[in-house]
């Protein structure tokens, strides 16, 4: 039974993450209540269930749903429309996208000015509009490594234009936005486009569309941002630092919020494909059942998910920041937070659903070539240490720009040595390590530690930077790091592909050399008979 399979395979990639918690929040330090480690224990055991359950689902309907609209936006044959058609999904598939509601609400909780659902809205209005670019990009054939390129430059231009507040939100925003039912749902959009265009449309054209998408928030905060400071007379309120996770205790109440936010983010996503059902896709009554049962079992998956994250991770997420900062701690004991903080994002990695939708496209696009768990294992390495500088960056309270530039520069240096569909795929690795899991324990954890940093620096007459200019910046990072590990593992298998093919043009020089002298040996034979 497939679910067995998925639930043994989650529960294995999962184990890392319940190691690290079970070490911190028994040992290092205990939390407060019994209740707050039965809370833990439902959390991680909905992880585990939940998950299993949305990866079942998502196989049989929201990757069929995209590659079918997809495949029939091409039947369309008018730009315009098909650019229309990419924004409006791109839209609703961010607008409802669970991991972003909690980012949202975390950057609220952190400044009550930031409006919730306004922040919501302006990102998810920049997917859309990135959306349609990226399928006008496959459609136009545009070359992938310069789109990344322009972009990427003009992002860190106007970086330096943006209130400072806003450069964190924007980025961390940014990988809020490409999530569980978004990247599935988008992935197949793209593959569906792709394959449809033309036959000579290689892989290469398959992967980026996620990459794209998750430039268009950064873009559309910026702008939020500098109108923001305007409307408030050119300065930002500097909120306090009584961080609150926000999290209550009640279960149901925690369900009956996240029943929402999961109806809002499937139910748009079907209802529009019934029209292309009816009109263009038209596949077989059967299959259509099928799907619609499917997204029944994405449902259910999903606020399993998601309720049981935030009745039991967000609050573990800002325990463990804040109790290493503790004052009967020694000054060198924050700095254990390193080797935490790097266990903690690999495991969190593996564990992400989009993740593991993203490595199984890949290993049935490649024919198995690239197996799912190594582009898996390869993002959760880079994602540890993504967690790792966020903290040193945090704990440092230095500008968020001084780390993002050499990165990004270091991921664009490297397009150049990269195949373009490790480059798509990179972008797109950048954008789906954000889910649900990870907002709703790394956000809290690094708003805790900021918070614990900020308290620290004031105790001892300093002048400490806001939660809201020191606490982002973690998704920023975990954004950034796919991009330089992804295209690391690419150049690795171009080379060992280049070696392969080398000695195997070798082994055939040597055998028709052989068979040469074979040749050139029988008639000496005959003259000496």
């Amino acid at each position: 039974m497939k679910l067995l399979r998925v639930l043994k395979e989650t529960f294995l990639a999962s184990l890392p993450l319940a190691a690290i918690i079970i070490v911190v929040c028994c040992f290092i330090a205990p939390m407060n209540s019994m209740f707050d480690y039965i809370k833990l224990i439902i959390g991680y055991a909905g992880v585990v269930f939940g998950q299993s359950i949305f990866l079942v689902g998502v196989d049989i309907s929201i990757l069929p749903i995209g590659k079918a609209v997809g495949e029939s936006l091409v039947k369309i044959k008018k730009v315009s429309f098909i650019l229309f058609f990419g924004f409006l999904f791109g839209f609703l598939a961010t607008a409802a996208e669970p991991a972003l509601t909690v980012f949202s609400r975390q950057v609220n909780l952190a400044m009550n000015e930031i409006s919730e659902r306004a922040l919501l809205f302006i990102m998810s209005a920049g997917t859309g509009m990135f959306v349609g670019y990226g399928l006008y990009r496959i459609l136009k054939d545009i070359n992938i490594k310069t789109v990344f390129a322009v972009f990427y430059i003009l992002i860190f231009i106007l970086a330096f234009f943006t209130p400072v507040e806003f450069v964190g939100i924007a980025f961390d925003g940014s990988g809020a936005t490409t999530g569980d039912i978004s990247v599935p749902f988008m992935l197949a959009l793209g593959i569906g486009v792709s394959v449809t265009m033309s036959k000579r449309k290689s892989d290469d054209d398959i992967f980026g569309i996620i990459g794209l998408a998750s430039i268009g928030p950064i873009l559309a905060v910026f702008l939020y941002g500098v109108i923001f400071k305007i409307s408030h007379g050119g300065d930002v309120p500097v909120p306090g630092f009584d961080y609150d996770t926000g999290a209550v205790e009640s279960f149901s109440h925690v369900a009956r919020f996240n029943l929402r936010g999961v109806t809002l983010a499937l139910v748009p996503i079907v209802l529009l494909f019934l029209p292309f059902q009816i009109f263009l896709v038209k596949m077989h009554k059967k299959e259509f059942v099928r799907i619609l049962f499917g997204s029944v079992t994405v449902f259910a998956g999903l606020l399993i998910f998601l309720t049981c994250v935030d009745f039991g991770f967000a609050y573990a997420g800002q325990h463990i920041g804040s109790s290493f900062f503790a004052r009967h701690r020694p000054e060198w004991f924050k700095w254990l937070l390193l080797a935490v903080s790097f266990i903690l994002g690999g495991a969190i990695t593996l564990s992400e659903p989009a993740v593991t939708v993203l490595g199984h496209q890949l290993e049935e696009i490649t024919n198995g070539h690239i197996k799912q768990m190594t582009i898996r294992m390869t993002l959760a390495i880079g994602l540890g240490f993504a967690s790792m500088i966020s903290i040193i960056k945090i704990i440092t309270q230095i500008n968020l720009l001084w780390f993002l530039l050499p990165l990004y520069a270091l991921a664009l240096i490297l397009m150049k040595f990269s195949s373009k569909m490790f480059v798509g795929l990179a972008f797109d690795s950048g954008g789906v390590t954000a889910g649900g899991l990870t907002s709703a324990f790394l956000t809290p954890l690094t708003l805790g530690i900021a918070q614990a940093v900020r308290n620290s620096a004031e105790a001892a007459g300093g002048s400490p930077q806001s939660i809201l200019t020191n606490g982002f910046g973690i998704i920023a990072f975990m954004s950034v790091m796919p991009l330089i590990a992804v295209q690391t593992l690419g150049i690795i298998y171009e080379l060992r592909f280049k070696r392969m093919r080398e000695q195997s043009d070798r082994r055939e020089l040597m055998e028709l050399d052989e068979l040469m002298n074979q040749k050139n040996e029988i008639p000496e034979e005959s003259n000496g008979k």
